[in-house]
């Protein structure tokens, strides 16, 4: 059964080279962090990068299900729902580090959509004797919609932003932002295929990297270099060029911030809790 699904923990070691953050600075116009530095918040998804050969690749260019994920072959459509990312020491780049991956709960219920199955991996990132972040990532599989289905339809921005950032991700974006963390999912840069197999209208921006330009709009807006906890959940798809607007405020607690779609809908929501003293 797929809720039984318990594989032994994956353990990848990776030295964090200025390499992949000079590539994803180039991508997001950020500026380039050298050697030593301490790598920003969301910048460790372009490590610890899964290397499978191509008769061990899906369809849709994901690994195939049943190696370290549940083979959840009779829902095809995999979504990054959200997560939860918590740091606790500087993840520094030139060190050597190595990521703990758990599978934690295998979930099958019913929505207004059909048959899902949720699944929550934790990864623990360590480097020497500090643990520097633990990250809980959530997944969500669905059955393809049926044609002229009811897209997701937008939620309100919660309240006026403190401040906003225009985005306009286009193919040349998603590509190199699919190229630097190794993500082979066609969704991002095959046009043909998310039109013509998933039904979408144009290629779909990641789930990660939407969730990184909140957390560089944060650094740049408040100075916050990195912040103890960032919660976060996806609520519907952005698609390539299309402008969005990565945006938030101050609360007593941290921060809020939001991802908003050219229609003035929420397409990502998450909180921030600052550092302790």
């Amino acid at each position: 059964m797929t809720k039984d699904w318990t594989p032994q923990p994956r353990v990848q070691e990776d030295v964090i080279s200025r390499w992949p953050a000079q590539a994803l600075a180039a991508t997001l116009g950020a500026p380039t962090p050298e050697t030593g530095d301490t790598l920003p918040p969301g910048w460790h998804w372009s490590y610890f990068l899964e290397a499978v050969a191509p008769d061990q690749i899906g369809i849709d260019g994901h690994p195939r299900r049943g190696d370290f994920l549940p083979p959840i072959e009779h829902l095809p459509r995999r979504m990054y729902a959200g997560g939860k990312l918590r740091w606790f020491a500087p993840l520094r780049i030139g060190a050597t580090a190595t990521r703990t991956s758990e599978v934690t709960r295998v979930e099958e219920k019913t929505g207004r959509t059909g048959p899902l199955v949720f699944v929550t991996v934790r990864h623990t990132i360590a480097s020497g004797e500090d643990t520097c972040l633990e990250e809980t990532q959530n997944l969500v599989y669905r059955d393809a919609p049926a044609p002229g289905a009811d897209t997701p339809k937008a939620v309100a921005v919660p309240t006026e932003p403190q401040w906003s950032r225009l985005v306009r991700p286009d193919p040349v974006m998603l590509f190199r932002y699919s190229a630097v963390t190794f993500n082979g999912h066609r969704i991002h840069y095959d046009a043909p295929y998310v039109r013509e197999v998933e039904g979408y209208p144009d290629l779909i921006v990641h789930g990660p990297l939407m969730a990184t330009l909140l957390l560089e709009t944060l650094r740049h807006e408040t100075g916050m270099a990195c912040p103890e906890t960032f919660t976060f959940r996806a609520l519907r798809p952005m698609f390539a060029n299309t402008p969005i607007r990565a945006e938030g405020r101050a609360t007593e607690t941290g921060a809020e911030l939001w991802i908003r779609g050219p229609d003035g809908g929420l397409a990502m929501h998450g909180e921030t809790m600052p550092p302790t003293a």
